[in-house]
């Protein structure tokens, strides 16, 4: 496995600026949003009761979601009335074009300190680059598990998400192999290939200008699993037919 190429503490924002990603470790992760350890592993039993997703049209049962959205202006954050969430073909040709309505965040997720701390941040760093606005942030927890066989965490292939920038947190890896992270330029060469395995390591990217994607998972013991939760920031609105 090739190790994340973590940004130093002080320079996380100027190089996502400078190269259209990065990624952060989970120490400048709490000290960049204002976090302790423990107050982001207060988050973390929520991925363990997942509902199913029901859309997925490879026919595979690995995938378990939940999706809530907000919107964050400044330092405050409100949720907004649940809604579907979409996505243009352009963007999604496997999933794309259809309003896909999953189960809310759990309520006392949503509460818990650690959950304003970490939109407001990634909403403060998001208008750092692209100017001070609101952000519509659409919020997903995702498990992939291996029940059988291969898990698919992009299965729609190497994409970007139609919004302004796409957060991706590693939450858990138990009992798999694979899962490597893949980031490309857009419109160059240039690409890196990693595997995020720490709790909290972030990869941020500025979704106009880099192409990411997942590798399957499989498993290296019995119920392997991989979760990450992944926060979209979008200016002017939320994605909608």
């Amino acid at each position: 496995m090739f190790e994340p190429p973590y940004a130093a503490a002080d320079r996380f924002e100027s190089q996502l600026r400078e190269l259209g990603h990065v990624v952060i470790s989970p120490a400048t992760v709490q000290r960049a949003f204002g976090v302790t350890a423990a107050e982001l592993a207060a988050l973390q039993p929520f991925w363990s009761e997942l509902p199913p997703d029901g859309y997925l049209r490879d026919g595979g049962r690995y995938r378990f979601r939940r999706h809530s959205c907000f919107v964050a202006e400044g330092q405050q954050l409100r949720q907004v009335e649940h809604r579907a969430h979409w996505q243009p073909l352009d963007y999604n040709a496997l999933h794309g074009g259809i309003e896909r309505w999953f189960e809310p965040m759990r309520p006392e997720a949503v509460a818990l300190p650690a959950w304003q701390r970490l939109l407001t941040g990634l909403a403060r760093v998001a208008s750092a680059l692209k100017g001070e606005q609101p952000w519509f942030i659409e919020a997903h927890q995702f498990r992939i598990d291996t029940t059988d066989g291969i898990g698919r965490p992009t299965p729609e292939g190497a994409h970007r998400d139609g919004v302004d920038f796409v957060a991706v947190f590693m939450i858990e890896r138990a009992g798999i192999k694979g899962g490597e992270s893949r980031v490309f330029e857009a419109r160059g060469p240039q690409g890196q290939r990693f595997t995020m395995t720490a709790p909290w390591t972030l990869l941020l990217l500025d979704d106009e200008r880099m192409i990411h994607e997942t590798t399957p998972i499989q498993p290296a013991a019995e119920h392997g699993h991989r979760d990450t939760l992944v926060l979209t920031l979008r200016a002017g609105g939320f994605q909608g037919p």
